[in-house]
């Protein structure tokens, strides 16, 4: 069934739906969830208003994450199966994945300094994070790098593949290592240590931050469809 969407029109048809709904979605849930957040939230009784940051920077770490999971899977399955949409996909996952771990980098930073006292330390999440966002800017530097597109995709894709390693890193860094960062909020054996005041506006961000990344690369990925389908000489609608 995914192969299907293989079909430039097939996939057209799809997204010309889809990309609407989801940056409908984003602009909904950060209408509701920046107002929230960043003025009705409470501040929080150690960190005060930096703790605002929170709302910027988790979703941004989270879905960078996600989104190096997602260029991997797509590189693995352009990598075995050849499937183009998985390369088209894999593309225009990795500019944006690149915006959000830098994000990260650059709030988590803000958030360190009136935290930890410092702006930046070399400790297992910060180092394996950085690292992360080098893996999406040496994909993207590859893929300009190479003129023959069957060539860049198939080096990218094991690029890609090879940074995935970092990604259970990232993940476990403040359980395997001693950092001042703390323990994830969520996933802990306890239940959720976040107050519910924050929690909610923290979690409508998370999804406004996934909304934006499906719209965003969803419009890259028609852009470069259509781009391919004119370099071949056929319309949209036509079979490749």
């Amino acid at each position: 069934m995914v192969s299907n969407f293989a079909n430039p029109a097939r996939f057209l048809a799809l997204t010309r739906w889809a990309l609407p709904i989801a940056a409908g979605l984003a602009v909904l849930l950060f209408a509701i969830g920046l107002p929230w957040a960043l003025l009705f939230a409470p501040a929080d009784y150690l960190q005060g208003e930096s703790v605002r940051i929170m709302f910027v920077h988790v979703p941004a770490a989270s879905w960078a994450l996600s989104g190096y999971m997602a260029l991997a899977g797509a590189s693995f399955v352009h990598l075995i199966w050849q499937h183009a949409l998985a390369d088209v996909a894999a593309r225009a996952i990795a500019p944006v994945g690149a915006v959000y771990a830098g994000l990260c980098l650059a709030t988590g930073s803000l958030w360190g300094k009136p935290t930890w006292g410092t702006w930046w330390v070399w400790d297992g999440r910060l180092t394996s994070m950085l690292i992360l966002f080098l893996s999406y800017l040496g994909y993207l530097a590859l893929r300009a790098a190479i003129e023959d597109e069957k060539r860049a995709a198939r080096l990218g894709a094991i690029l890609a593949l090879v940074g995935a390693v970092n990604v259970p890193i990232v993940h476990f860094s403040v359980e395997w290592w001693n950092t001042l960062h703390q323990p994830s909020s969520f996933l802990r054996a306890g239940g959720v240590a976040i107050d519910p005041s924050l929690l909610w506006p923290l979690l409508i961000m998370g999804l406004g931050y996934g909304a934006l990344f499906a719209a965003l690369c969803l419009a890259q990925m028609r852009a470069h469809v259509l781009e391919q389908a004119g370099k071949r000489g056929y319309a949209p609608g036509d079979s490749p």
